[in-house]
């Protein structure tokens, strides 16, 4: 089953280089032992464009689609046995790269 690892952060600033090397040797474990699937970081929240097309107009506004403290600053998709697994390397992520991570599966199609 894949799972979604979100990083969740409350500051402006990046991951400093303890935390990148910390992330780089993480991913190489799960690339290793076979969770890999897909990662990445993301720009700051500040550089965000929301389109809503809902409606008879699209409407595109400039910045984050909520305005708060805590942002998703980066992901891990992974592939894990189970939800025990997933949390498991959800935990070693969360201390690799010192922030938050949320655990949330994709649904089965």
């Amino acid at each position: 089953m894949q799972y979604l690892l979100s990083v969740i952060h409350d500051q402006a600033t990046l991951a400093n280089p303890d935390e990148d090397a910390a992330i780089d040797v993480f991913n190489e474990r799960l690339q290793t032992e076979g969770y890999w699937v897909f990662a990445g970081g993301l720009a700051a929240p500040d550089t965000a464009t929301v389109i809503d097309n809902r409606g008879g107009e699209g409407m595109v506004t400039d910045g984050p689609f909520l305005e708060s403290k805590e942002y998703l600053a980066g992901f891990w998709v992974i592939e894990a046995a189970d939800l025990d697994m997933a949390l498991e390397l959800a935990a070693a992520g969360s201390k690799a790269c010192n922030r938050k991570v949320e655990v949330r599966p994709f649904l089965e199609p």
